[in-house]
C-alpha cells in the first residue's frame, strides 16, 4: 500500500520540479539569451549532478546559501523596480493589481477549490518531511516549521512587489518595447530585474533568483527518487537488497524523474498551472490519508486505505483537467460548458469522498474480521490481530465464568456466560470453566 500511496507523491514531485525548472530555465532565458528548452536542460543537468553526488548534505548546505541569495537579492532589486520611470509612483498606486470577482461569481467556486488544494496539498511532501526527519530533535523540527512558514511569507513579499511593477509599468519605454504577452508573462519576474534595475543589480537578482530556484529543484529530485527507491524498489521488488544497491537505483531515479520533468517543464508553459496541477493528487488521494493515519489511526486500516485511493483518483479523474486534455466526464454544478472549466469545487469534493471511503471501508473491514463474518486466513493485510483478540476474549470470559462458580449469580446469568465460552474458548478452558 505504501508503494501504491507512492505514484501520486511521485506525480507531484515531479510537476512540482517541472514547474520549478520551467522558471529556473526562464530566468537563464533571460539573463543568458538562450533558448528556452536548453535552460531547462542545462538547469536539471546542473541540480541533477551535484544531488547525483551529494545526496542530502549538497542539498541542505546549498539551500542555506541559496536562501540567503534570494532573500537579499530580491529585496535589492526592488526599490529601482519601484523607481524607475517607466513605473511612477502615481501609475503604481492607481494600478489594481490584485484583480477582483464578483460577489455572484461562479468562479469563486473555482478559488475556494485552489486556496484549500494550495494549504492542505501543501502538507503531505516528502520533501517537507526530509527535512523535519533530518532535524536532532522534536523542538529543532517544531521550530525549523513555524520559521519556514514567515520565512516564505517574507521571501514572497518582494516578487508580489515585482509583479506589481510589471502590471504597473510602461514597456514601451523599455528596451523589451511592450508588455509581456501570452508566453513571455512568464518571464516578467526576470523581465523586470532586467529592464527596471542597473545591470549589477539585475545580475545579483537574477542570480538569486536562479539559485533559490535550483535549490527546490533538487530538494524535489531528491525526494521522488528516494521514495521510488525506498517504496518501490526495496520495499516491493528487493526487500534484501542492500544499502549500495539502494544508493545506485536512487542515482538512477534521479536521472528518471529529471528527464521527465524537463519534457513538462517544455510542454506546458504556465509555471503557476504546474505548481497547482502539482499539489491536485497529493490533496484529493494523500491529504486525508495522512491525516487520519496520524491523529486517528486506530480507525483506519489498509483496506480502507486501498478503497479509498482508487474512489478518490476515479472521482478526480471524472472531474477532468481540460489544459492537459481530459475531458469531464461528471458535470458539476456551475460547469461551463463553453470552456469545460469546473466552476464548483470539485477537487475539495474529491478529497472529501476520498476520506470518507477511507473511514467508511475501514470500518467495514474491521467489523467484517473482528466479529467473525470473514475467517482470519482472509486478513491478507494482516490488519488484525485475530488471535489476540480470540485469546483476551477467552481471558475475559473464563474470569467472569470461575467468579460466578465462586460467587454465584442468577442461572440465566451463568448459562449465558457458558453459552458463550462454549462458541469462544478453548476446549482446555471450557473443560475447566
Amino acid at each position: 500500500m505504501g508503494g501504491l500511496l507512492y505514484f501520486p507523491a511521485l506525480m507531484g514531485e515531479t510537476f512540482w520540479s517541472a514547474a520549478i525548472l520551467s522558471a529556473l530555465g526562464s530566468t537563464l532565458a533571460v539573463i543568458l539569451n538562450i533558448n528556452n528548452t536548453a535552460s531547462i536542460l542545462v538547469s536539471a543537468g546542473i541540480a541533477v549532478i551535484y544531488t547525483f553526488l551529494g545526496g542530502l548534505y549538497s542539498v541542505a548546505y546549498t539551500d542555506v546559501v541559496q536562501f540567503f541569495c534570494i532573500f537579499l537579492g530580491l529585496w535589492l532589486a526592488v526599490p529601482f523596480c519601484v523607481m524607475n520611470e517607466a513605473v511612477g509612483s502615481l501609475a503604481l498606486n492607481e494600478t489594481n493589481w490584485l484583480g477582483s470577482m464578483e460577489p455572484a461569481s461562479p468562479e469563486w467556486g473555482l478559488w475556494v477549490d485552489f486556496w484549500l488544494l494550495l494549504i492542505c496539498g501543501g502538507i503531505p511532501w516528502q520533501v517537507y518531511f526530509q527535512r523535519v526527519l533530518s532535524c536532532k530533535t522534536p523542538k529543532q523540527a517544531q521550530m525549523l516549521s513555524f520559521s519556514a512558514s514567515f520565512g516564505c511569507i517574507i521571501s514572497a513579499v518582494p516578487a508580489c512587489i515585482i509583479g506589481a511593477v510589471a502590471l504597473a509599468a510602461d514597456w514601451s519605454h523599455t528596451s523589451f518595447g511592450h508588455t509581456p504577452m501570452g508566453y513571455e508573462s512568464k518571464l516578467v519576474l526576470p523581465l523586470v530585474m532586467k529592464n527596471f534595475t542597473p545591470e549589477w543589480v539585475s545580475l545579483i537578482g537574477l542570480g538569486a533568483v536562479s539559485a533559490a530556484v535550483m535549490s527546490s529543484a533538487d530538494s524535489s529530485i531528491l525526494s521522488a527518487s528516494s521514495m521510488f527507491a525506498r517504496n518501490i524498489y526495496k520495499n516491493v521488488f528487493r526487500q534484501k537488497a542492500s544499502d549500495q544497491e539502494v544508493i545506485w537505483v536512487l542515482r538512477a531515479s534521479m536521472v528518471m524523474v529529471a528527464s521527465i520533468a524537463c519534457t513538462i517543464g517544455i510542454v506546458i508553459h504556465s509555471i503557476y498551472y504546474l505548481f497547482k496541477l502539482c499539489g491536485d493528487l497529493v490533496y484529493v488521494i494523500l491529504f486525508p490519508q495522512l491525516l487520519m493515519v496520524v491523529h486517528c489511526r486506530h480507525y483506519v486500516n489498509t483496506y480502507g486505505s486501498f478503497m479509498a485511493f482508487w474512489i478518490g483518483l476515479l472521482v478526480r479523474i471524472l472531474g477532468g483537467e481540460p489544459q492537459i486534455g481530459v475531458p469531464a466526464t461528471i458535470h458539476y454544478p456551475l460547469y461551463d460548458e463553453a470552456t469545460g472549466q469546473q466552476n464548483f469545487p470539485f477537487r475539495t469534493a474529491s478529497m472529501l469522498i476520498s476520506f470518507t471511503s477511507l473511514v467508511v471501508f475501514s470500518a467495514i473491514a474491521k467489523f467484517t474480521f473482528t466479529r467473525g463474518l470473514l475467517p482470519a486466513r482472509f486478513d491478507v493485510c494482516n490488519c488484525f490481530d485475530l488471535e489476540h483478540t480470540k485469546n483476551n476474549k477467552s481471558e475475559e470470559l473464563t474470569t467472569r465464568t470461575l467468579s460466578c462458580v465462586d460467587q454465584p449469580g442468577s442461572p440465566e446469568e451463568v448459562v449465558s456466560l457458558l453459552n458463550s465460552a462454549e462458541k469462544t474458548l478453548t476446549p482446555a478452558i471450557k473443560e475447566e470453566a
